[in-house]
């Protein structure tokens, strides 16, 4: 592949102890990866799947080892979370520091300061400058349903609302809030009530301006949830799962002006989106949308497990004292590690690094779009990128969705040493979520390997 043009990286290269490339040693998976998978089906629920059965002894940067001493390049970042690198060095040692300290005392009976810097850091870089409070909670999902419950409990109403090609979670309340039934849903019910799903703005696929998409979408929670009764309309600025969709020009503060109008709240999931993942702290400021509320996990402790509910002080304070919280909630080692993150995105300028990787990827795919016209639709912002693969010959008609060149793609990628992660409502979407240390070299080197599986596709 050939004239792929990139941004001149200025930054100084960091050092990692992993080297920062593609190395392909054994057969993939390698004969301990195999070993370690019949371990693994004697003693792990079937119900726990692997996107790839190679087993990783070591990851730093943006590049994963396994136990056989492969090395890929990861455009997975365990679905976004290890966002400013794998091991990142920083974050390695606040943790650690954490540790010897305090590891648990539980924030509800006997508090302490991380907590407190972590709600601060989510007051100042969340949307808008309203007076904010935050909930620090286990996971995304959680998240999400602590946000559906305060926004009850300050509306006093029960209907929850979400937009098509959604995804929140695999908790009760979530799998109902989830667009995609299988294989998040399939079997598990009965699910949560009260849970609408509303149209959504899917620009590739049906041609309405952010005025038009957020007059359907409006049209529908008036005539079949109703204004009065609805407590909250919970919205991924970008859709991850459902195949990084990127709503119209002026959907979201459409949307929120009317939410506003009949004291709705309007809750931002950037579970997927946040934490510099695109160029902004958060998503929502790309499309000039300050949310009532924001959840965040995934990329906000580096890897830990850690996720809060932010958002204005009124709607927040509604919750009864005791109502919020939970043993692990705000734990101190992933508080430290979080604030490590915020720290480094500041200090190493990360946000300028989503752009530059988006700018290269972006780049390179339009490149590879010329040739290859399977590709429907180059799409994203920052280190957020996706294309939406279609039938041969489809693109600009049908739009057929083509999952199976999407699982062909994901299975020579991981052969060569590439992770890629297909999502879509059809299955027909391959994502790149690379961390933002992942360097030009190793965007183009991946190219290069997508380039050679789009052509063994024939």
């Amino acid at each position: 592949m050939t004239d792929i043009q990139t941004p001149v990286e200025t930054q100084a290269a960091p050092v990692y102890s992993v080297p920062q490339e593609r190395r392909i040693v054994t057969a993939i998976p390698g004969p301990k990866s195999q070993e370690l998978h019949a371990r693994r089906a004697k003693v792990v629920s079937a119900g726990v799947s692997s996107a790839l059965p190679v087993y990783i002894s070591r990851a730093n940067g943006a590049v994963l080892v396994d136990v056989d001493g492969n090395q890929f390049i990861d455009f997975g970042a365990g679905i976004g979370v290890t966002t400013i690198g794998h091991t990142e060095a920083s974050v390695v040692e606040a943790a650690a520091a954490q540790l010897q300290d305090v590891i648990h005392t539980l924030f509800t009976i006997t508090p302490y300061e991380e907590y407190v810097r972590v709600a601060e850091l989510l007051a100042e870089h969340t949307p808008g400058t309203h007076e904010k409070r935050t909930v620090l909670v286990n996971s995304g999902a959680e998240a999400v349903e602590n946000g559906v419950k305060i926004a009850r409990k300050y509306t006093g109403r029960r209907a929850v609302a979400v937009l098509d090609h959604a995804y929140h979670g695999r908790t009760n309340l979530t799998m109902a809030m989830n667009y995609k039934a299988h294989p998040y849903a399939t079997g598990f019910g009965p699910f949560a009530g009260d849970v609408y799903h509303a149209p959504s703005s899917y620009p590739y696929r049906d041609g309405l301006s952010g005025a038009d998409a957020a007059a359907r979408t409006i049209a529908y929670l008036e005539k079949v949830v109703g204004a009065s009764d609805l407590a909250c309309l919970v919205v991924e600025p970008i859709q991850g799962e459902g195949g990084f969709m990127v709503p119209a020009e002026g959907f979201l503060p459409t949307l929120q002006a009317w939410c506003t109008e009949h004291g709705v709240v309007m809750i931002a999931d950037e579970i997927q989106s946040g934490m510099a993942r695109t160029g902004r702290w958060f998503a929502s400021e790309h499309f000039g949308w300050t949310p009532d509320l924001v959840l965040s996990a995934k990329g906000i402790a580096g890897g830990l497990p850690l996720a809060g509910v932010t958002g204005r002080a009124e709607i927040m304070d509604a919750a009864h004292a005791g109502g919020l919280g939970g043993t692990f909630g705000g734990n101190p080692v992933a508080c430290a590690a979080a604030v490590a993150v915020f720290e480094s995105i500041e200090a190493n300028h990360l946000l300028d690094e989503a752009t530059r990787i988006g700018q290269t990827l972006t780049a390179g795919l339009e490149h590879l779009k010329t040739r290859y016209d399977v590709i429907g639709e180059i799409r994203g912002l920052g280190a957020m990128i996706a294309i939406e693969l279609v039938q041969p010959g489809t693109g600009t008609t049908t739009k057929q969705p083509n999952p199976e060149a999407v699982a062909s793609l994901v299975a020579y990628a991981a052969s060569q040493g590439v992770l890629l992660l297909s999502a879509g409502t059809y299955g027909n979407v391959l994502r790149f979520l690379p961390s933002l240390a992942v360097s030009d070299a190793l965007i183009e080197d991946a190219l290069h390997v997508l380039d050679d599986g789009f052509a063994a596709l024939g």
